[in-house]
């Protein structure tokens, strides 16, 4: 996002922050609703770009804004909105994309606050993992033929019952609105805004073999003090490493496996 879209996001953030703050506002009802708006404005096209026109006025967009929703949703829900379109917005679409993050970010919220955002991350993590290796259950999560509701009960089939509540919301949500992206892009995208939550960064581990408890914490520790931010590790293990660990943070590696040392002396024998 440009500058006035960034800080347009930035208040809207504020605002729901002191919003779910509130003991007397549920987060799963407040985050439902933000995705229904979400799913409105990124089908009309036309309506978003009337509620991000900057030549009319902010209180013009929040009246209209109001008018629509009144009756449709809570009036927390209602406000936060109207309050953002107020806001100047760069392009339309930021306006769609920074009421997603909102959505999101109030499922979060209702997890940490139940204690269960740990969970979260991790199921989201692991969904992920199972997502990359099955090619059958990808293709039929992306399947542009298949509707809604026939992913939306092959995804509960999969993770009611084993999987926290807000996880499956997140996941159903990515995988019925996709706006564009890959699923492996949406679920990497709600990684970052858990670990957000406790401000940490996200960093991928794969080793051969599983970690034990003071590997993992001297390795956290070790990153932190790296990064200048607290941590939190995404385990993977994958036999083909043969030792060592790799670690990814954000679109840095670093590499530390048998395999890949390996892989470097080949190629200089091979030169």
């Amino acid at each position: 996002m440009n500058g006035s879209s960034r800080e347009a996001l930035a208040a809207a953030r504020e605002r729901l922050d002191a919003l779910t703050d509130s003991t007397s506002v549920d987060a799963a009802t407040l985050a439902g609703e933000l995705a229904a708006v979400t799913a409105l404005l990124d089908r009309e096209v036309s309506l978003r770009r009337v509620l991000t026109d900057p030549a009319q006025t902010g209180e013009a967009k929040a009246d209209l804004a109001g008018r629509l929703l009144g009756g449709q949703v809570g009036g927390e829900t209602a406000d936060l909105v109207s309050g953002m379109v107020r806001s100047r917005w760069s392009q339309s679409r930021d306006l769609v994309d920074a009421l997603e993050e909102l959505a999101i970010t109030a499922e979060l919220t209702g997890a940490q606050k139940s204690g269960a955002l740990d969970d979260v991350e991790d199921e989201v993590f692991r969904f992920g993992r199972i997502v990359t290796s099955s090619t059958e259950l990808r293709a039929a999560l992306t399947d542009r033929a298949a509707t809604a509701s026939a992913k939306t009960e092959l995804l509960r089939s999969l993770l009611g019952g084993r999987a926290n509540p807000v996880t499956e919301r997140l996941v159903v949500r990515l995988v019925t609105q996709p706006r564009g992206r890959s699923l492996e892009a949406g679920l990497e995208s709600l990684s970052r805004l858990a670990a957000a939550r406790r401000d940490r960064v996200v960093a991928v581990v794969t080793s051969a073999v599983p970690l034990s408890d003071r590997q993992k914490q001297r390795l956290g520790d070790a990153l932190a003090k790296l990064y200048g931010r607290r941590m939190h590790l995404n385990l993977d293990v994958d036999p083909e490493v043969l030792g060592g660990i790799s670690v990814r943070v954000g679109d840095e590696l670093i590499n530390g496996t048998v395999a890949d040392r390996l892989d470097g002396a080949s190629r200089r024998m091979a030169g």
